[in-house]
């Protein structure tokens, strides 16, 4: 049969699954199944099985319930008033003040947690009240913590890292270290526009009232050490060659533990809600890779992404132009589809393309998270703007509004890591010298 007609049939089916209200797993496992069913003499039942038990075991999964856990843990802790008083006094100085609590705060958090919603929601249930009591801009509050919150995705340990490294079969530790400088650029960018918005406009910034001595400001982040010292452990242990992804996660679970038992924060209560967190967000990744795995082993099956890949080929666009439509698919996409679903719905197609046009897949990794953490500030579907509906007040319109701007500086990230690759490569590469 031609392939046109059965791409069609299978796009078609793949969202009238997701618009019936159907889980995003059970819609990949469907889709799929009907590519073998009708399209192959493949044993559609069998293939199913031993490709779903042959996903589900795989040792890279096994760092996934673990960071999980220890951003779960992390966010039942005092860590956000902690973080609060720890960097306030070292940020007042700069034009913006505290605004830059969101910005640097939602960077550490993303170092220990993965998850962008955590991440927001554990800064900002501190930040927020804070800054409406000094009379700070609401809406710049609110932006900088929707689009800093999306770092969670990208500064490792990133859960989003992980599941782009199975699903497209990369080193999760190379990827762990690509997204270092990239997160360091975006916090820059943010940084940077909060800067220049305060300059232009003075009068929406409170006087400093934070000013210390030195002394001072080390004791109010004395608190913040252990979670620094837990993220070198983390990352160092990675990027020096010690330690796997998985026994990192290990550590940092250990390291999480043990800062909620010092803060007195850890009882049995939390400390359940935490396990019970971390299995529903495990189960649920885990079921949508396995779905994932059987839907690209069925595509390959029927030839569509050999042949989508050589149609793409034969209209010589260059790998630029290739990233451009890209990335306007993965914005739609991201309207209606969380980042783990955007990311295993499309790679038995677009893995192949980008391999096609020359593109380095562990730097399409990171730039697929950014573009991914773009939908987590993009309605209906955008998850950091339901977290900050709920801590505001606001509605859903005057918080993507707000969040607009960061939106566009995360283009702006993905077009500098497109003219320059090196900020990538460079560190994996240096990781692999030595």
């Amino acid at each position: 049969m031609d392939q046109t007609i059965i791409g069609i049939v299978l796009a078609v089916g793949m969202f009238g699954f997701l618009a019936s209200g159907i889980w995003v797993a059970l819609s990949l496992l469907g889709v799929g199944f009907i590519a073998l069913a009708a399209f192959t003499p493949a044993p559609a039942g069998s293939l199913l099985a031993s490709t779903v038990w042959d996903s589900s075991w795989s040792w890279a999964l096994t760092a996934l319930p673990l960071f999980i856990w220890m951003g779960e843990i992390l966010f039942r802790t005092r860590l956000s008033e902690d973080m609060f008083k720890g960097l306030a006094p070292w940020l007042a100085w700069l034009p913006g003040r505290l605004l830059h609590v969101n910005i640097v705060g939602c960077g550490v958090m993303a170092a220990v947690a993965g998850s962008s919603a955590v991440t927001c929601a554990t800064v900002g249930r501190m930040s927020i009240p804070e800054l409406r009591k000094r009379g700070y801009d609401e809406r710049m509050a609110i932006g900088t913590l929707a689009g800093s919150g999306t770092l969670g995705l990208l500064i490792p340990p990133s859960i989003m890292l992980i599941v782009y490294g199975i699903v497209a079969q990369q080193s999760i530790s190379r990827l762990f270290i690509a997204g270092i400088l990239p997160g360091l650029l975006l916090i820059s960018l943010f940084m940077g526009f909060v800067i220049v918005w305060s300059i232009l406009r003075p009068d929406r910034t409170p006087p400093n009232d934070m000013r210390m001595s030195f002394g001072e400001k080390v004791w109010a982040s004395r608190r913040l050490i252990p979670v620094v010292c837990l993220i070198v452990a983390i990352i160092g242990s990675i990027y020096g060659g010690f330690a796997t992804p998985t026994e990192a996660a290990t550590v940092g679970v250990l390291g999480a533990l043990t800062l909620a038992a010092v803060t007195r924060t850890l009882n049995w209560e939390s400390f359940s809600a935490s396990v019970l967190g971390a299995v529903r967000t495990s189960c649920m990744i885990t079921f949508i890779l396995a779905g994932a795995a059987f839907l690209s082993m069925a595509m390959g099956f029927t030839g569509l992404p050999r042949a989508l890949a050589n149609w793409v080929d034969t209209l010589a666009l260059s790998p630029t132009m290739l990233l451009v439509a890209l990335t306007l698919v993965y914005i739609v996409l991201g309207c209606f589809l969380d980042g783990v679903s955007m990311i295993v719905l499309t790679s038995s197609i677009v893995l192949p393309m980008i391999i096609q046009a020359g593109i380095d897949p562990l730097w399409f990794g990171i730039y697929v998270v950014i573009v991914v953490e773009m939908a987590q500030i993009t309605p209906p579907v955008g998850f950091n703007l339901f977290v900050l509906q709920g801590m505001t007040g606001r509605d859903i319109l005057q918080v993507t509004a707000a969040s607009m701007p960061f939106f566009f500086l995360m283009i702006l990230g993905i077009a500098i890591i497109t003219a320059f690759p090196q900020i990538v490569t460079f560190l994996p590469g240096v990781m692999v010298g030595n």
